[in-house]
């Protein structure tokens, strides 16, 4: 059973759960760059988040299908087509051998998520099939999917409903051009910059599965050099000497020295990976204490449908 490449977006590769316990030799988590989106697809097809996804970067993709396949689609919303028939998103999908998956250019929001029952199968380094592209680990080869790829699918060990699973309304992310990101001040934060918080920043071209670069009125700090190593994760907003942000994504360094102004919270990292180039970015500030009750509260709501799905 598989499924053949026909064109894929610039960026499209095997996205699943991040692997732990890597870190310390400089190898971060990677995994789906919107991992809600990930998980609400591997839901609807019956599949655990641990089985891989295609992540598609801002389109276009096309995929024809050698086996019959539930499938669902997640994430930044396009025009979506089976053999030219118009398709949902957030609905368990049957596709027939021979048909073709066609998607075009999202209107809002960079990534969509393709999940098929039973899982695509990638190489699996240090427990998850995720691709890590700096360093070609995991997904197909380690690198992004190119036309004539096949991609084997594996034994779907749920059997579906005769109706169609939909995402519930509540838990379908209305994507638009502007984020609110909830963020906590980072251990180089400039203390008299309260007026921070109300800036808006526009993201650039400079962006990837690592990061975001951000052009706005960021803080000169006193610290505006190069700092020892510290450890760093997926969140943090870092300010280079040139003086613009760059938001930090799943394949990010697991150690850096530019200052760490503040950290996305664990609530809202997932929609990072929805930011494009030319979308306005800002932060709202939160104490350790409302991050938390943010993570409470949207966790709660996660479970209602996903009850294996942590953020």
């Amino acid at each position: 059973m598989s499924l053949e490449i026909i064109q894929a977006s610039p960026q499209s590769t095997l996205q699943a759960t991040p692997r732990t316990g890597m870190r310390h030799v400089g190898i971060p988590a990677s995994g789906a760059a919107d991992p809600v989106s990930h998980a609400l697809g591997a839901r609807l097809v019956g599949n655990d988040i641990s089985c891989a996804s295609i992540e598609i970067t801002y389109g276009p993709f096309e995929a024809v299908f050698h086996c019959n396949a539930h499938i669902s689609l997640t994430g930044a919303v396009s025009e979506a087509h089976i053999n030219d028939k118009p398709v949902p998103f957030h609905e368990t999908l049957k596709v027939r051998s021979g048909e073709t998956l066609k998607l075009g250019h999202p209107t809002a929001g960079l990534r969509t998520y393709v999940s098929v029952g039973g899982g695509l199968k990638g190489e699996v380094f240090a427990s998850s099939p995720s691709t890590y592209l700096p360093a070609h680990l995991g997904g197909f080869d380690g690198r992004a999917l190119m036309s004539g790829d096949v991609l084997a699918i594996g034994e779907a060990s749920f059997h579906l409903p005769d109706e169609p699973l939909r995402t519930p309304s509540e838990l379908q992310l209305p994507f638009t051009n502007a984020f609110a990101l909830r963020a906590t001040s980072g251990p180089d934060f400039p203390d008299r910059k309260t007026d921070f918080w109300s800036r808006s920043f526009s993201a650039t071209r400079r962006a990837s599965r690592i990061g975001i670069e951000l052009d706005g009125d960021f803080p000169t700090l006193e610290l505006n050099r190069n700092l020892p190593s510290a450890g760093i994760f997926p969140g943090a907003l870092q300010l280079p000497p040139q003086g613009r942000g760059f938001l930090l994504l799943p394949d990010c360094q697991t150690t850096g020295g530019y200052p760490h102004i503040l950290q996305v919270n664990r609530s809202d990292r997932h929609l990072m990976g929805q930011i494009r180039p030319g979308d306005s970015v800002m932060f709202l500030k939160r104490t350790p204490d409302e991050a938390a009750a943010d993570l409470k509260q949207k966790q709660e709501l996660l479970l209602t449908w996903m009850p294996d799905f942590r953020l």
